[in-house]
């Protein structure tokens, strides 16, 4: 079992998080399989790494014959994910409707409680990773420690654009911490999908961004952009040059979650079904290895599991948008 903790903004709160796993019976899987193409439903805009991620895993399941039906994806970005978990809630009692989440799954419905979404209602279909984060700068700048960046920074002041994902999500989370840790005043600019803010990067069309691996690394790779430091607690074997910001005197861990979740009211047939598929895909040499070129941490999580961990989660997220003024 293994616990991770996080200090949220230097006020005290702790979680932690026991991440257990609970088999899914092949008896109750073998009892059903999908009369028709599933759709696969991605929370996140074309390009960043929920969506490379479930391409990878729709690609895995056709290859080795893991389902019987094809899993057709679906990007449903709109409102920071509020769409897609729309959607799935329609899709009440629906067995032919998955979705790969990201921690909007967390911060979407705790600022549009209008929404009236409840997360612990959709099914636990199985965590297939935690992924982590980076603060990234352009390469074309001088920029080569946090202690320059927040030099930088500070000079720009409002002027200084971190680009990121969606509103209230993960990447105004990190912009808020690195303001309120630094004294910075950067302004933060929202793209639909990562793959977009790492072009922006790329492109000096914004200062920073705090992508993930997936999002930024073919950049990274051709020297167009550099990490500065990781939101982890050790440094990450892709970027050994850039320092933890526990390194830096910032007690500060931040990860996201990479999930497929099922429909409310999914049959338990069905659910034993996406279960027994997805906990092959994560077993494949193909998902390992994406998960070791990508940074990727975290066992496999389902059931029970799975749905504590959402509970844990989503009241870390309560803290930190508390933090942050967007809710009350």
């Amino acid at each position: 079992m293994r616990h991770i903790a996080r200090r949220l903004f230097g006020f005290g709160l702790v979680a932690g998080v026991g991440l257990g796993f609970m088999a899914a019976p092949h008896n109750a899987a073998a009892d059903w399989e999908p009369k028709k193409p599933v759709e696969f439903v991605i929370m996140a805009g074309k390009g960043g790494g929920a969506d490379k991620m479930a391409r990878l895993m729709q690609s895995v399941i056709q290859k080795h014959g893991l389902a019987s039906k094809p899993f057709t994806p679906i990007n449903k970005p709109g409102g920071s994910g509020a769409e897609s978990l729309v959607y799935l809630k329609q899709k009440t009692g629906d067995d032919h409707v998955i979705m790969v989440t990201l921690n909007s799954f967390y911060t979407t419905p705790l600022r549009n409680p209008d929404l009236d979404i409840d997360i612990s209602t959709f099914t636990p279909v199985g965590r297939m990773a935690e992924d982590t984060f980076l603060l990234w700068v352009n390469s074309d700048t001088a920029i080569k420690t946090i202690d320059d960046f927040v030099k930088a920074a500070k000079a720009k002041g409002n002027g200084w654009v971190m680009a990121g994902t969606g509103k209230g999500q993960e990447d105004q989370l990190l912009t808020d911490f690195l303001n309120k840790a630094y004294g910075l005043d950067m302004k933060y600019v929202p793209y639909k999908g990562g793959g977009r803010v790492a072009k922006e990067l790329a492109g000096n069309n914004a200062d920073s961004t705090v992508n993930n691996p997936s999002e930024q690394l073919g950049f990274y790779q051709a020297g167009k952009t550099r990490a500065l430091a990781a939101f982890t607690p050790a440094r990450l074997d892709l970027f050994p040059e850039a320092p933890t910001f526990q390194e830096l005197g910032k007690d500060f861990v931040y990860f996201m979650q990479r999930s497929v979740v099922g429909a409310p009211g999914m049959s338990k047939e069905a659910e034993a079904y996406y279960r027994d598929v997805f906990k092959k895909v994560y077993a494949t040499d193909e998902w390992q290895g994406y998960m070791k070129s990508k940074s990727l941490q975290g066992e496999f999580l389902t059931g029970d599991a799975l749905k504590t961990y959402w509970a844990r989660e989503k009241e870390n997220h309560r803290e930190m948008l508390t933090k942050m003024g967007e809710i009350k």
